[in-house]
């Protein structure tokens, strides 16, 4: 009973944070991380009352299958982008994109704290320059998504970052599995072929292959209901049983094949929408069944980020280095490959300032970090935490920022605003005259 009162006080919120931040304009992402931190462990979980926030991190962490369901779905909308007739439009210019600012960053990142490691080399190893640089590719696709969603963006901009956004995440998880193998090395193992690059390569293979299956399978199978209450019903399903599938891991001799629920969904998402009519329609119905998971997913990753890093202030010095050049690399990185490819003005202009927020893939990297590298993996989480904490708290206002000076979200007309508040003004003397 208790889970469920937390989990109820979460979402109300959640919610409720929304109405306060829409004062000072924020997105709604940035309310459900605001409201994350209040039901957290900090705030209202030191108060020890049953139900009324989460009293450990331990209680957060149990509820993952709930983030990596939402994750799920995320990683399945984001593949719906990737239609053939959007991917003929802006399919090259988002791969050339994608591979430029996901680089540009590791390599700021990573040069900046090579740099330190010279000046201060028991405070910055190697290691942790590499694995830091890695992880500075990754971009959230989940911010990102929903201030698109909630301020209904369209334009030259959207069209573009959320295909970069997909890809990126598919490049991060690469350039990590190639680093980690690295730090491994250097930090007294061997460097091992497998784990470089074998075994990143059959991950990112066998992602893409089992999520084009299911997703042909799911198309195929959708055909068979007519009404749309089962067919929601079984595309929420076919989500589910791929999250479920992501998590098998095969062992054969040093070869690990293992697959990246992001990657798997995201698949899946494209098969789908490609090979079935009736995708957009039901995607649309997806975004109303989804709304409230999403809005639990972000109250809980603010609830699950810590403030104890803050004690630490050579983490915060480090912290404020990673945030500040990978925000370079990726402007920079996108920017030239904007210019490169031909893309909008606008594009080029804005584009990389919505590819700063940064949360699920980077935390999932920097606890694989943690599990393996011992005190460097310990280290490269408490910073990756610390950067994710301002990431998201600042970087879905950037996005919006970006997304309403390219032209892509447009502020309703006075006429519209007029209109609505007459109705409402018409329901209320309904409603008094009753």
């Amino acid at each position: 009973m208790t889970l469920f009162i937390s989990l109820a006080v979460a979402m109300f919120a959640g919610v409720l944070m929304t109405r306060a931040t829409k004062i000072i304009n924020l997105p709604d992402v940035t309310a459900y991380l605001l409201a994350g931190i209040i039901v957290g462990p900090c705030v209202l979980g030191r108060l020890g009352i049953p139900g009324l926030g989460f009293e450990s991190y331990e209680a957060i962490s149990n509820l993952d299958l709930l983030s990596n369901l939402a994750l799920g779905f995320i990683a399945f909308a984001i593949g719906t982008e990737f239609m053939i007739p959007k991917l003929k439009k802006v399919g090259r210019q988002a791969v050339i994109i994608g591979l430029a600012e996901a680089l540009s960053a590791v390599v700021f990142v990573t040069g900046i704290l090579i740099i330190l490691h010279f000046i201060m080399p028991d405070k910055v190893s190697l290691p942790l320059a590499i694995l830091l640089g890695a992880i500075a590719s990754a971009t959230a696709p989940a911010a990102t998504l929903l201030v698109v969603r909630q301020y209904k963006a369209k334009g030259a901009v959207t069209e573009v970052l959320l295909p970069v956004v997909a890809l990126d995440d598919a490049i991060a998880l690469i350039c990590f599995a190639i680093a980690s193998g690295i730090a491994k090395g250097m930090l007294g193992g061997e460097i091992d072929i497998f784990s470089i690059v074998i075994n990143p390569l059959i991950a990112i293979i066998m992602s893409l292959i089992l999520g084009a299956v299911l997703g042909f399978i799911l198309a195929v199978l959708e055909r068979s209901f007519n009404s749309n209450k089962n067919r929601m019903i079984f595309i929420v399903s076919g989500v589910m049983l791929t999250v479920a599938l992501a998590m098998l891991e095969i062992r054969i001799g040093p070869v690990t094949i293992s697959f990246s629920s992001l990657l798997v969904c995201m698949m899946l998402g494209t098969v789908f929408c490609n090979a079935c009519p009736v995708a957009e329609e039901m995607m649309d119905r997806a975004d109303k069944w989804t709304s409230p998971l999403f809005c639990l997913f972000f109250v809980l990753s603010g609830a699950s980020l810590r403030f104890d890093i803050f004690s630490d202030i050579f983490v915060i010095i480090i912290g404020i280095v990673y945030i500040v050049f990978r925000a370079l690399g990726k402007y920079t990185g996108a920017g030239l490959a904007a210019r490169g490819t031909q893309c909008a003005p606008q594009v080029q202009k804005y584009l990389g300032f919505a590819l700063f927020p940064q949360a699920g893939v980077a935390l999932g990297m920097s606890l694989t970090a943690s599990q393996i590298l011992g005190e460097t993996g310990a280290l490269v989480r408490s910073l990756t935490l610390f950067a994710v904490f301002i990431y998201e708290l600042l970087g879905p206002s950037i996005t919006k920022w970006a997304l309403t000076r390219s032209g892509d979200i447009t502020p309703k007309s006075e006429e519209v605003l007029k209109r609505r508040e007459k109705t409402l003004k018409e329901i209320q003397d309904k409603r008094a005259g009753m």
